[in-house]
């Protein structure tokens, strides 16, 4: 496993990234930013994938302040619930800072523009890293608790574009209204509504994920990537 170490910006330490190189000179970089289960196998496929494509892909250990490499399987119920432990835990602005600095060194080793993308408390952390770093483009799948971020939508200069899952048992349909009545007009914020699915339907793998609303996501993604990274 390809791994890169990151010194943090408060120089409280370092911490690892998951790190996926593609074949031939990167087309730019993209960060990707775990879901509440650590950097699993799941995120390093996503890495695996953005590498395919041609991209450096770095996948950052944010939880790392508590416990480094923390692994968790989001269909076992006593990991998932060990997973909204940590999440409890976590100090979301210093998550902020640590992509942040997976970001300048994404840059500094691709040598091109950083796209950046997440899911879950990913998808919550990408709306914050639109809001404040100069990530060039940014995705966030299943978002949480955007609501309560809407007061930093001024400071989005570059893309976001967010997938919400219509069904969403972390996200109500009252969250989901706020959201586009927030951002639908947005000159930099696009969203994409997925009736029926719930929190969690573009993972990689296990029982949460749903194929064919996965694939319309990723593509979607995919050619936000093209357009706005490489």
């Amino acid at each position: 496993m390809a791994t890169t170490t990151i010194p943090s910006l408060d120089h409280s330490g370092s911490f690892q990234a998951y790190r996926a190189d593609p074949q031939r000179d990167p087309r730019g970089a993209i960060v990707v930013i775990q879901e509440i289960f650590g950097v699993n196998e799941g995120i390093r496929r996503k890495c695996d994938h953005f590498a395919a494509l041609g991209y450096m892909a770095f996948a950052p250990d944010l939880f790392w302040r508590l416990e480094p490499a923390i692994e968790l399987d989001p269909d076992v119920p006593a990991q998932f619930q060990q997973a909204l432990d940590w999440m409890g835990k976590f100090d979301q602005d210093k998550g902020i800072e640590d992509i942040e600095a997976t970001i300048r060194a994404a840059r500094a080793a691709s040598g091109g523009k950083v796209g950046v993308t997440g899911y879950c408390l990913g998808g919550r952390l990408a709306y914050m890293t639109a809001a404040r770093t100069d990530s060039d483009a940014t995705v966030g799948y299943y978002a949480v608790g955007i609501d309560s971020l809407l007061g930093e939508k001024h400071a989005i200069a570059n893309p976001l574009m967010l997938h919400i899952a219509g069904d969403d048992h972390f996200v109500s349909k009252e969250i989901q209204a706020t959201m586009h009545q927030g951002l639908d007009d947005h000159p930099k914020v696009t969203l994409h509504d997925y009736p029926g699915e719930d929190h969690g339907f573009a993972t990689e793998m296990g029982k949460r994920r749903s194929d064919a609303a996965a694939e319309l996501a990723d593509s979607r993604t995919e050619a936000f990537f093209a357009a706005h990274i490489g």
